[in-house]
């Protein structure tokens, strides 16, 4: 006590500057000693989390399996499946387990085909899980949205259709990539009827996935495609484009020929090469036309297209271009010349002072 009192008659007779510094000291190790107290309890809470998220994952997995292998013939749902459907209600009511449970749903869709992922789409139902995932599309939050619809594809609910389309024009991209996911996963070709009226611009990396999708369901029927290749969406016609050479869509050459001329360059770069895909000899002619107004990436587009069905024809065109301006150009010029009339090639090889002229031929000498 006296020793207290010695201190605080010490620390009352230092500057006031002086006092304020030590408080402060003071507070700052309090303040470090509450941190350290608090990243313990932390550390200590995240841990007890874990071992738990791993029993009860292990704990569901194992029940789920036992579900998918106790199976009544005689009726859709055994009376061992039933006691673990009920279990399984109970659990989720707790959000915490909740997670734990879809994620192993989850993983066992992931790994498992046929009869037994039917069975797990159903169990999502009976479970009541779809209730919860339908209540994150009435969420604010567009991420709580987006994953609710993502849950509902997963596990191909496929009578949500009216509660999904709510949302295909929604502000945020990543909810109406999750919705446009929905139609194709769920109702293959017929789902992409929502680029009928579709305003919004359909990012690349959707656009992928969807054709990833598409190319697992090679039975389909493909849709008829012009409406699409005639829309004002330009997104929608770059997607239709590729639909049109996935699948050799020939009865569509005379809007592929149209796009040459489409305001939008990317558009007529990708029917450039697509035709030239399909090998239609009608784009050569409108090409020509007007060859030297057109883009770089258009000239570089058709070079590359000619390669494939390049003729004696087109031999002057390409001397026209072996003094482009492009160096890209130039090279695929003198590549094609090798290809119809390699005499010519060597003729101008002799007489070019070019020294850049002189690495393409290099370059064509040995390949």
């Amino acid at each position: 006590m006296i020793r207290i009192q010695n201190i605080l008659e010490y620390f009352n007779q230092l500057p006031v500057l002086l006092q304020v510094v030590w408080l402060g000291v003071l507070v700052l190790l309090v303040l470090i000693i509450i941190f350290l107290f608090y990243l313990y309890y932390l550390r200590s809470y995240l841990r007890g989390k874990e071992l738990i998220s791993k029993d009860l994952f292990t704990q569901y997995e194992t029940n789920l399996v036992h579900y998918l292998y106790s199976g009544d013939a005689n009726s859709d749902t055994s009376s061992a499946q039933q006691k673990i459907i009920d279990e399984m209600k109970t659990c989720i009511k707790n959000r915490f387990k909740r997670s734990i449970f879809l994620e192993v749903l989850s993983k066992l869709k992931g790994d498992i085909s046929g009869e037994m992922a039917t069975d797990i789409n159903k169990l999502f139902i009976k479970t009541n899980l779809i209730k919860y995932s339908l209540n994150k599309l009435e969420s604010k939050k567009w991420d709580k949205i987006a994953l609710g619809i993502k849950e509902l594809t997963q596990f191909e609910v496929t009578n949500v259709y009216g509660e999904i389309s709510r949302y295909k024009h929604h502000p945020h991209q990543e909810v109406r990539n999750q919705v446009q996911l929905y139609y194709v996963s769920l109702f293959h070709f017929k789902g992409l009827e929502f680029l009928d009226n579709l305003k919004t611009s359909i990012s690349e990396w959707n656009q992928i996935q969807l054709l990833e999708i598409l190319q697992k369901f090679d039975d389909q029927e493909i849709t008829d495609i012009s409406p699409w290749l005639k829309s004002e969406n330009d997104s929608v016609v770059l997607f239709a484009l590729k639909l049109a050479k996935m699948y050799n869509q020939f009865q569509v050459i005379d809007i592929l020929l149209e796009l040459l001329n489409h305001k939008n360059k990317n558009i007529r770069v990708c029917a450039i090469e697509i035709l030239g895909y399909f090998q239609i000899k009608e784009v050569k002619s409108i090409m020509k036309t007007n060859f030297f107004e057109r883009s770089k990436e258009e000239k570089i587009a058709f070079f590359k297209t000619l390669d494939d069905f390049v003729d004696k024809s087109d031999e002057d065109f390409i001397l026209e271009n072996t003094i482009n301006s492009n160096f890209e150009i130039r090279f695929l010029a003198f590549k094609l010349l090798k290809k119809i009339a390699i005499d010519k090639l060597k003729s101008i090889k002799q007489n070019d002072v070019d020294v850049h002229n002189e690495r393409i031929f290099n370059y064509l000498e040995i390949n």
